[in-house]
C-alpha cells in the first residue's frame, strides 16, 4: 500500500485561507489522534490540536474511490501563516505522512484511472497558461478522451482479433484474413489522422507560443510596432536613431496568438559602446525565434543590404513588413502596416496563416499539443500507412502486428501504457499540491 502523502495546496503566503491537502487508505485511522473527520463531502469546523499548537479548521473528507486520487483525501483549509502551515506538515509526517513529490496527487489519479494521461497533460498546460488562449486551449483538452481515438479503438479491435486468429489457427480452421476488406474498412482512420496532424501542427504553436524577433534599421519603426502589439507602451519611441540599445522582451497575446515579443537594437554599424553591446544580441534573439520581422519603412526605396547579409541565414523564417504606411501616399508591395494608426490587419493574417494555416484557434480545440502527443501521433499514421503498403497474400503476422502496434500506440498516447520515463516526464511540471 502506497504511503499517504501530504501538501500545501496553496502557495506558502500570508494569506486569509492557506489549504493542506492528504490523500492515502486508510486516513481516518491515520488521522485519529489529530481530527475526527466530518461526513463524506460535508465542509465542517474541527479544533486541531498538536505540538502545543491549537488550530481552528475547515475539513473536508473525500472518501475513496470517489475521489480526485481514487483514495481517501482530506483537505484541511488553516489560517494563512506559512509557518503554522509548515508546523501542521511537520506533524503529519509524525504521523507517517510523508512531503509529496511535485505531481504525486495526480500521478496517484492516473494510477488509480480516475484520468487519463491525456487530461493530465491537459490539467499541467492550464496550471502553466499565460494567455487567454492557452487556458482554453487547455480546458478544450481536458474531460473524456478524443472521439476519434476511440472510434478507432473500436475499428481496429475486430480485426486484432481475425489477424491474431488468422496468425494462430489459419491453417487448420482454413482462416483468411482479407486485406482488401481490411484496407478499406480503415481507410477513412487515415483521413482522420491527417486531419488530426493537421490541427496538432497549430495546436502546438498556442501551446507553446511564438517567438517573434523585431530588427531593422534604427528608426525604421521597431518600437512603435512592438508597443501595439504588446498592447503597452514598453519601449522608448524617439526620433533619435538607436534608442533602444539592449534586447526588451514581453509575453502578450496577439491575433488570439500567444507571443514572446523581441524588439531588439537597430542593426547598424556603431562605435557607441552600449548600442554597439545592443546589436551584437540580436543574433542569440534571431536564434531562437519562430519568426523574424524584417522591418523597413515604407518610404525607402528598397532594403538594407547590410541587413539582409545578417539576416541570410534565418531566411526561412523572416518576414519582411512595411511600416509607417500612413506617412507614404504609393503604398509599396507587400505586407504593409500602420502601428501608429492601429492598422495591422495584414500582419494579423500573415501571423495566422504562417502558424495556423487555414484553422481558427477554436478549430484547435482539443487537438493534441504536446511534443509527446504529436510524436505518437506521427508514429501512429507510419504504422496504419505500413498497414496501406502490405500486398496481397501477405503473411498475415505482418498485418497483426501493425495492427497491435496502432494499439500500443494509442494505450501510450492515453496512458495505459504506463511507462516510468514517460511518466516522468509529464509529472515534473507539475506543484506540490497537484
Amino acid at each position: 500500500m502506497p504511503q499517504p502523502i501530504c501538501a500545501p495546496a496553496t502557495p506558502l503566503f500570508p494569506s486569509a485561507v492557506a489549504m493542506v491537502r492528504v490523500s492515502g487508505e486508510g486516513l481516518a485511522a491515520i488521522l485519529e489522534p489529530l481530527v475526527k473527520l466530518p461526513p463524506a463531502r460535508v465542509a465542517s469546523l474541527r479544533q486541531l490540536a498538536w505540538d502545543g499548537y491549537r488550530e481552528r479548521a475547515l475539513v473536508i473528507h473525500f472518501p475513496g474511490p470517489g475521489s480526485y486520487t481514487g483514495e481517501d483525501v482530506v483537505e484541511f483549509q488553516l489560517h494563512g501563516n506559512p509557518l503554522l502551515v509548515h508546523r501542521f506538515l511537520d506533524h503529519l509526517g509524525k504521523l507517517g505522512i510523508r512531503l509529496a513529490v511535485p505531481g504525486e496527487f495526480t500521478r496517484r489519479a492516473l494510477l488509480n484511472g480516475k484520468q487519463s494521461l491525456l487530461e493530465t497533460e491537459a490539467l499541467r498546460d492550464l496550471i502553466g497558461a499565460t494567455t487567454d488562449q492557452q487556458i482554453r486551449q487547455a480546458q478544450g483538452r481536458q474531460g473524456a478522451l478524443p472521439t476519434w481515438i476511440t472510434e478507432t479503438r473500436a475499428r481496429i479491435t475486430p480485426w486484432m482479433a481475425r489477424a491474431e486468429a488468422a496468425v494462430d489457427y489459419g491453417e487448420e480452421e482454413h482462416i483468411v484474413l482479407d486485406l482488401d476488406e481490411l484496407k478499406t474498412e480503415l481507410i477513412m482512420l487515415l483521413k482522420v489522422f491527417h486531419v488530426e496532424q493537421h490541427r496538432a501542427g497549430a495546436a502546438r504553436w498556442l501551446r507553446d507560443g511564438i517567438k517573434v524577433a523585431l530588427v531593422g534599421r534604427p528608426n525604421a519603426g521597431k518600437s512603435t510596432l512592438f508597443n501595439a502589439m504588446a498592447g503597452e507602451d514598453r519601449a522608448i519611441v524617439t526620433e533619435v536613431p538607436g534608442t533602444t540599445r539592449d534586447v526588451l522582451e514581453i509575453r502578450t497575446e496577439w491575433a488570439d496568438l500567444p507571443l514572446t515579443l523581441f524588439d531588439t537594437a537597430g542593426l547598424r554599424d556603431t562605435t557607441e559602446i552600449v548600442e554597439r553591446l545592443g546589436v551584437d544580441r540580436v543574433r542569440a534573439v534571431l536564434e531562437q525565434a519562430d519568426l523574424v520581422l524584417h522591418l523597413v519603412p515604407a518610404g525607402d526605396a528598397g532594403g538594407d543590404s547590410d541587413i539582409q547579409t545578417r539576416l541570410a541565414p534565418f531566411q526561412g523564417k523572416v518576414l519582411v513588413v512595411r511600416t509607417m504606411g500612413d506617412l507614404t501616399p504609393q503604398k509599396p508591395d507587400g505586407l504593409v502596416v500602420s502601428a501608429i494608426n492601429g492598422d495591422m490587419a495584414a500582419l494579423r493574417e500573415a501571423l495566422t496563416e504562417r502558424f495556423l494555416g487555414d484553422l481558427s484557434p477554436d478549430a484547435c480545440l482539443g487537438a493534441l499539443a504536446t511534443g509527446r502527443q504529436r510524436e505518437l501521433l506521427n508514429e501512429l499514421v507510419a504504422q496504419l500507412e505500413l498497414l496501406f503498403r502490405l500486398e496481397p497474400g501477405s503473411p498475415p503476422e505482418l498485418a497483426a502486428s501493425t495492427l497491435q502496434g496502432m494499439w500500443g500506440l494509442l494505450a501510450a498516447l492515453t496512458g495505459e501504457d504506463r511507462a516510468e520515463s514517460a511518466l516522468d516526464c509529464v509529472f515534473e511540471g507539475f506543484c506540490l499540491g497537484k
